[in-house]
């Protein structure tokens, strides 16, 4: 079961589509529980201590979550461009150096 969990995990990581829709529905979900927990729920959070603490720790980790997978889509997606950017400035380069091998005389 573990590893079933470990791959899925994987696959949505390296995915950047699938990292993004997790995002979006993570965010969505945090925002939804932090709208009902404060309004709806609030009277019946505030009677049931460990309710309350365990509602708002899991509001908590998932808006923090998201937060870890926005980062981390931060961080690969400047290391595409930087790769992109090296291989542009490569490929111009490469194009307009001129040839050793030709002789102007």
């Amino acid at each position: 079961m573990l590893k079933l969990i470990l791959q899925i995990s994987k696959g949505l990581i390296r995915n950047g589509n699938a990292r993004r829709t997790l995002m979006f529905y993570g965010m969505l979900v945090a925002l939804v529980m932090l709208f009902a927990g404060s309004t709806f729920l609030d009277g019946w959070l505030r009677e049931h201590a460990l309710l309350f603490l365990g509602y708002w720790a899991a509001c908590a980790w998932i808006t923090f979550s998201a937060m870890l997978l926005a980062f981390f889509d931060l961080l690969l997606v400047r290391a595409a461009a930087r790769r992109e950017r090296r291989r542009l400035e490569r490929d111009a380069l490469g194009q307009a150096a001129p040839s050793h091998d030709e002789n102007p005389r």
